[in-house]
């Protein structure tokens, strides 16, 4: 085995056995920190000296398809990496730095181990999201901030619902981030001409029941996914956006008008990943939601700011109840 190789599967053995999401490499002139995203909080890891990570980095650029030579840009690549039985597949970023090169890799385990109903925190919450899915049209969005599950939870839901029923399901994703049967995979692929819109056209003509786009990341892709849930489509997305009502704010922002949200948005589940403590020991994450459906998300649309509860419980509200329960401790709701 080379000795990047090496570095590299004892790097990688360490981030998996700590449960790390991410590892991030901070380069310096004569050292790199390497830090792990553990249950949400960047944890030191070890100190390695510049020629190591020179040689690290060189292999992760050659094996994810990057341009070795080009360290002025910023890049992207994937990585599929096998650790004893599970599968992982390696997000892969670099960002120009001081005349060096910064590295991040996203860690995306391909077998999950958690059930859906382990993904969130209050069971209701979950069984809402598998009733709004039931819609033969529409669109559903799951918002909140980098990480916080979006993704993972759209996944899990699609696996639950084929496995009662039998729908033809599209992804267009960005890149795809887990591999799944009876779907089809949409890589995009903007170099090549294969972006959100010429995707979801082409998928469009596949007669679809259920279209996941990955993310809405401009007007237009907003347009085409809310004009695609009008045509007897159900769609599922995501958007960053900090909450539930923000991200009808940031809809209309887009420029989309509020006969097109009033027609075709269902709902909108806003998430935000919390450590959950068994025993004082963190033991994994778990989502808390702000489900926005009904009559509130109608009179979030018009701009209307209603102040009765009518079922909706903030994020604050939420974070509160899990205290109350012995779920977080006391740093986790002070401070989240």
């Amino acid at each position: 085995m080379n000795p990047a190789a090496a570095i590299s599967n004892n790097l990688l053995t360490a981030a998996f056995e700590s449960q790390a999401s991410d590892i991030h490499f901070y380069p310096f002139q004569d050292h790199t920190n390497v830090y792990f995203r553990i249950h949400g909080k960047r944890i030191f890891y070890k100190r390695l000296i510049s020629a190591k990570y020179q040689l690290l980095l060189t292999y992760y650029k050659f094996t994810s398809g990057m341009d070795i030579g080009e360290i002025r840009k910023p890049q992207n690549g994937t990585i599929t990496h096998q650790e004893s039985n599970q599968m992982y597949s390696l997000r892969l970023s670099t960002l120009p730095v001081n005349l060096m090169e910064s590295l991040a890799i996203r860690i995306l385990p391909q077998e999950e181990n958690l059930s859906l109903d382990q993904l969130f925190l209050f069971p209701n919450q979950l069984n809402k999201l598998k009733e709004w899915i039931t819609n033969q049209a529409g669109i559903v969005l799951f918002t909140g901030p980098t990480g916080s599950g979006k993704t993972t939870t759209m996944y899990s839901l699609l696996q639950t619902i084929l496995s009662e029923k039998s729908y033809q399901t599209i992804t267009l994703e960005d890149p795809i981030e887990k591999e799944m049967d009876d779907i089809l995979q949409v890589q995009i692929n903007e170099k090549a001409g294969i972006t959100y819109q010429s995707g979801l056209k082409a998928a469009l003509r596949h007669d679809p029941d259920i279209i996941m786009i990955g993310e809405i990341r401009d007007k237009a892709t907003a347009e085409f996914a809310f004009d695609a849930s009008l045509t007897g489509h159900l769609v599922l997305s995501t958007l960053h956006a900090k909450n539930a009502s923000g991200t009808v704010h940031r809809l209309l922002e887009m420029g989309l008008k509020q006969t097109d949200l009033q027609q075709s948005l269902i709902a909108v589940a806003a998430l935000q990943l919390l450590p959950i403590q068994i025993n004082e020991t963190t033991k994994r994450r778990a989502a808390i939601l702000e489900l926005l459906e009904g009559k509130r998300l109608e009179k979030t649309i018009q701009g209307v700011d209603d102040k009765t509860e009518n079922a909706f419980y903030s994020f604050d509200h939420l974070r509160k109840k899990a205290y109350a329960y012995g779920y977080i401790s006391e740093e986790i709701y002070k401070n989240s």
